[in-house]
């Protein structure tokens, strides 16, 4: 059985445990049940989820982290600088290659918003874009893949959101799924089972938002 870890926001949670569903017969499939957040909470917080998960070794990361980082606060700035960003980018493809030494990395670009809804906080997706394309760079010298999940949702219509940020409707849930499914079962040559998401869906409601 292959051994698979989901890290990420809450756009992750809209989709982890429809994963683990598909490939259940060929991996194991962990995720923690919190929200990862930003590059620094992640960095921080991967030993207690590899600890509590009980994860002694891995054959791949998929992983997400971003949509935090490029929050625009109250002074204008985001919460963590783009430099900043592309460092911590860095530092945790090394930690992920030291602590699950010869894992596959899959890195999945944060997702499209609906700029206009969001009130105190806000997101822009040229922002969302510079961040991106600064993760996109990092994760490819390191050997890592790119699931661009921006690419796929940028030209969805407003019915595929469930709100400003996320993309808990049916139609979303399958796409994105599909496509985080396709990466892995490519990268590690498996299969997983086709999913019913019309007996299998319901719209996911109380998750911590981004």
């Amino acid at each position: 059985m292959k051994k698979i870890l989901l890290l990420g926001d809450s756009i992750r949670i809209g989709y982890d445990k429809h994963i683990k569903k598909s490939l259940e017969k060929v991996a194991e499939v962990y995720y923690p049940e919190e929200n990862c957040r930003f590059t620094t909470y992640l960095m921080r917080a991967l030993n207690g989820y590899r600890k509590k998960l009980g994860i002694t070794e891995l054959d791949l990361i998929h992983w997400n982290v971003g949509l935090w980082d490029n929050l625009v606060m109250q002074d204008g700035k985001n919460l963590v600088a783009i430099d900043t960003y592309g460092e911590n980018i860095d530092r945790l493809c090394d930690i992920f290659k030291n602590v699950f030494p010869g894992v596959k990395m899959i890195f999945a670009t944060s997702t499209p918003v609906q700029e206009e809804l969001y009130g105190d906080f806000k997101r822009y997706n040229k922002d969302i874009e510079a961040y991106n394309k600064v993760a996109v760079e990092v994760v490819k010298s390191h050997g890592g893949e790119i699931n661009d999940l921006y690419e796929l949702l940028k030209d969805t219509p407003s019915s595929y959101h469930s709100d400003a940020t996320h993309y808990y409707t049916r139609q979303a849930t399958e796409l994105i799924t599909n496509q985080v499914l396709a990466c892995i079962e490519k990268a590690l040559g498996i299969k997983g089972e086709i999913l019913d998401f019309d007996s299998l869906f319901e719209e996911e409601k109380n998750i911590v938002g981004i």
